[in-house]
């Protein structure tokens, strides 16, 4: 780091985003993108949008979020969008954290949040997860603190009901919850309906899973207007010109097209499923995922070395090398075509192995 960096960042650690390499052509299972592309209405709309690129995009997003109201069955000020549902974690890490406030979340989930607390110094606790990598709701009833709880939880696919969720918050009444919903779509209930009995329930979302938009960066909030007001005020205070015009026309476009989306999120459920089972023939052992992954390890094979091997083969996936993690990689479902590739290669791994 250069002499001018501020100290409260001299100890930060950012966030490790997945391998996007570009030395040869993988097989990419590494990052939870869809292998479907965007929908033709995202497509048609981004292209149209692109011809104003010379003008700001509309900072209030008011096609995007009139028709996403629609689409979630809330008020236009009971949602936000954002670049990305990174952003808007992090507002509202801003927004509701604080030395007074601080924030609490499972030490296996999402890589960011530990992140989120760190850049805006905010105290935080990690509760474990069973040894079945399942998370506890007991833990977190009652517990006075902020909370984000990933649900369906990442890397494990665990998804918790929403009678879970509804005694957090419920229980919770001063404090915010923040459920992040990046893999509902794939086997998961959302808790949005909960928004208009919780006044401290946050929902967040991504369109880059489900609805194929990684590379446009949108993601959203849905809470009561009050909560949406507060995160507004952060963004009004950061960047208001957040989400770009062709990203937003696209956000519409894709709402337009929900049964594209359905469809495609049926595929993927039907070929995580079996490609679950074929793991399974191979003596691997699998969470419950309700995500568009796999969690999975093999008692006799090293999950790194699986991880490296597959990589030499023209195979990307996700590998976290932390002690409870090391043995088990995460895997992207991706075409059924991706993952007959990927069984090939890891059965030629496995008898090199075993």
């Amino acid at each position: 780091m250069s002499r001018f960096f501020s100290e409260k960042y001299k100890n930060l650690t950012p966030y490790t985003p997945g391998e996007q390499p570009k030395d040869t052509q993988y097989v990419k299972l590494n990052t939870n993108e869809s292998p479907f592309p965007p929908s033709p209405n995202a497509l048609r709309m981004a292209a149209e949008a692109a011809g104003n690129l010379q003008l700001y995009s509309d900072p209030e997003c008011r096609d995007l979020v009139k028709q996403a109201a629609e689409a979630f069955g809330v008020a236009e000020d009971e949602i936000l969008f954002t670049n990305g549902s990174d952003e808007v974690l992090n507002f509202a890490f801003m927004a509701f954290c604080d030395e007074s406030h601080p924030v609490v979340f499972p030490d296996i989930s999402y890589g960011f949040y530990k992140v989120f607390a760190a850049l805006n110094q905010i105290p935080y606790e990690e509760l474990p997860l069973a040894e079945d990598f399942t998370i506890d709701p007991k833990a977190y009833c009652g517990i006075d603190k902020n909370i984000v709880i990933a649900n369906p939880n990442a890397p494990t696919g665990i998804a918790l009901p929403v009678s879970a969720i509804a005694e957090i918050v419920e229980s919770n009444p001063n404090n915010v919850v923040i459920i992040d919903e990046a893999y509902v779509d794939f086997g998961g209930e959302s808790v949005i309906p909960l928004i208009h009995k919780y006044d401290n329930l946050l929902v967040t979302g991504t369109f880059s899973k489900s609805r194929s938009l990684a590379g446009g960066r949108l993601g959203f909030g849905i809470g009561c207007k009050t909560l949406i007001g507060d995160l507004n005020t952060i963004k009004y205070a950061t960047n208001p010109y957040n989400v770009n015009r062709m990203t937003m026309a696209a956000g519409v476009g894709t709402l337009l097209d929900e049964d594209y989306t359905r469809e495609n999120c049926k595929t993927i459920m039907e070929v995580r499923q079996w490609t679950a089972a074929q793991l399974k023939k191979l003596g691997f052992t699998l969470t419950d995922s309700k995500a568009n992954f796999l969690f999975a390890m093999h008692p006799r094979a090293d999950g790194k070395e699986i991880y490296l091997r597959l990589k030499q083969k023209g195979v990307l996936i996700r590998h976290f090398d932390t002690p409870r993690l090391h043995p088990y990689n995460r895997i992207t479902v991706g075409s059924r075509e991706q993952m007959e590739v990927f069984l090939e290669k890891l059965k030629e791994i496995l008898e090199e192995l075993l």
